[in-house]
């Protein structure tokens, strides 16, 4: 590679990492406070956290910081332990060790299987819950924990209503929603309503909440203590935690690889991001995750290597250093405001164009894991809206499956029926398993037998090549048990040697016999036949 090309890579990504970074000042500020960790946690964890998932992860740039679901389960969680620091710090390390032993498993693939619809309610839920948590503090009063005492607290105060709290908040929704999208490229409106309203604020002097105090020094090295109570006790925070922080990475490693074309390494991506997220526990700030939004910020402005993550962190650390009497002016309506802006930008208006003609069953599991998401918990949300999916997935594979009905015709055995009239419903029958046999049909199957209990001779055919399940095992031998119970004579027809070696194994095919089992359908016909004739032959012609 030439010095020219160095160059202009070398250009993309200081531009790439620039635009980043004015992405993030805004958003790292107003997280940090909506969590309860305040300014300082959320800017000095995403400098932390850029710059060590960016030099331990993919070549490709990956912008990490604290995101939307992150900074709702953190806030979550600084809730339920009533504000514990201590406790909160310590689960933030456990989270960033259970995504190292993640990043060790196979866990990182099953994200590109999470239903769309999963995914779709549950951004959903958080953008819905990020905007109504900052309707209080845009309003003038204290940022709640969680959407139901957010909305509890804004019934209560809002006699007292901080007008200049709200006219600032305003302006601030004005500028991030009317600034024409085009000139974001060059100009991110969060940052340029984060200047103008908080010199405005300042010039007028305006009787508002602000940020007050940002910290210019590195945070302390904070090593955390706990005993084995603790670790017991905070051990499902630490899983949920990281779980979020896994998937919202992992997504956004998806969303890189549709633009640059290149596959992430799903395992090196999340050990990247753990190893990040313990430095920031280690350091008492907010953990984080690849952020989408500043990411695709940054490779839309040229940035095409890891070194764009490091010079977006450079440059925060400069913002912080050189604007912190700035910062602290910030008022908090105005952070409010633009995290308003994100809710919206996070709701996922591309599903809901098509809510109109999408299926039932996408909309049965959006709206599920959307409810549960506002007004329950997020991690509860995603996994009842997978396994809802799953569910319903299983219904419909399970509803194609079906008994394709084959009598057997034989001119010889026509006579012997027609010479015994009052036995004309003697019958021989191939019957395929149409479709997937699995837990979610075979119960379905089983009552289709009852149809078929005019049949002398049942030949069961299996041509699947598919293994079967537990519960289509035990289906299949209870179907066997039925049908001999009408003294129904069963063959099989199983041309698969590892399904005809599993049913062995579980004692199926001595129900019948092995003389019954056969790899051949003509065979099992013509043996069907054979005996047919002897049985009818011996019992009227003897």
């Amino acid at each position: 590679m030439d010095l020219k090309n160095k160059l202009h890579i070398l250009a993309g990504d200081i531009l790439g990492g620039l635009n980043a970074a004015i992405i993030t000042l805004p958003q790292a500020l107003a997280f940090g406070v909506a969590t309860g960790f305040g300014a300082s946690a959320g800017l000095w964890g995403a400098i932390i956290l850029s710059l060590i998932a960016g030099l331990l992860g993919s070549k490709v740039p990956m912008i990490s910081g604290v995101t939307g679901p992150v900074a709702i389960v953190v806030a979550s969680i600084m809730h339920a332990l009533n504000k514990d620091i201590t406790a909160v710090i310590f689960i933030l390390f456990l989270a960033g060790v259970f995504q190292v032993i993640l990043s060790l498993t196979k866990l990182p693939e099953i994200v590109k299987y999470v239903p769309y619809p999963v995914i779709s309610g549950f951004m959903n839920g958080v953008g819905i819950i990020i905007i109504i948590m900052q309707i209080n503090p845009l309003l003038g009063f204290p940022t709640s924990s969680n959407t139901i005492s957010s909305i509890e607290n804004l019934i209560k105060q809002i006699s007292t209503l901080n007008i200049e709290a709200l006219a600032i908040g305003a302006l601030t929704l004005l500028i991030v929603f009317a600034f024409p999208k085009r000139w974001n490229k060059y100009l991110p409106s969060q940052i340029l309503a984060l200047i103008i309203c908080t010199i405005v604020s300042v010039k007028l002097g305006l009787n508002v909440a602000r940020i007050s105090e940002i910290s210019v020094t590195m945070p302390d090295i904070i090593l955390p203590q706990t005993n084995l109570h603790d670790l017991i006790t905070y051990l499902h925070y630490g899983v949920i935690l990281a779980i979020i922080l896994s998937s919202e990475s992992l997504l956004t490693g998806l969303v890189c690889t549709s633009i640059t074309k290149i596959q992430l390494p799903a395992k090196r991506l999340l050990t990247a991001q753990g190893i990040g997220n313990i430095c920031c526990a280690l350091t008492g700030t907010m953990p984080g995750s690849a952020a989408t939004m500043r990411t695709v910020a940054a490779l839309k402005t040229g940035a095409t290597t890891r070194f764009a993550a490091v010079v977006t962190s450079i440059i925060l650390v400069l913002l912080v250093y050189k604007f912190a009497g700035f910062v602290a002016d910030i008022p908090l309506a105005v952070l409010a405001a633009i995290l308003i802006k994100i809710g919206y930008d996070i709701i996922d208006t591309k599903f809901l164009k098509v809510i109109k003609i999408a299926p039932k069953d996408d909309l049965y599991i959006l709206i599920t894991v959307f409810l549960l998401t506002v007004f329950y918990n997020l991690i509860v949300a995603v996994g009842a809206g997978i396994v809802l999916a799953a569910l319903l997935y299983a219904k419909r594979v399970a509803d194609k499956a079906k008994l394709v009905d084959k009598p057997v015709y034989d001119a010889d055995i026509m006579k012997l029926e027609q010479s015994v009239e009052k036995d004309y419903k003697h019958k021989i029958r191939v019957v395929h398993i149409d479709g997937a046999f699995f837990f979610g049909s075979a119960t379905q199957l089983i009552s289709h037998f009852d149809e078929l209990l005019g049949t002398r001779y049942l030949i069961l055919v299996y041509d699947s090549g598919d293994m079967l399940d537990i519960s289509a095992v035990f289906a299949l031998e209870d179907i066997i048990l039925r049908l001999k119970s009408q003294h129904i004579k069963i063959l099989l027809v199983i041309n698969n040697e590892q399904v005809r070696e599993q049913l062995k194994n579980y004692d199926v095919i001595s129900q019948i016999g092995e003389k019954h089992v056969f790899f051949s359908e003509v065979k099992a016909i013509d043996y069907a036949k054979i005996s047919f004739k002897k049985r009818v032959k011996k019992k009227y012609f003897n």
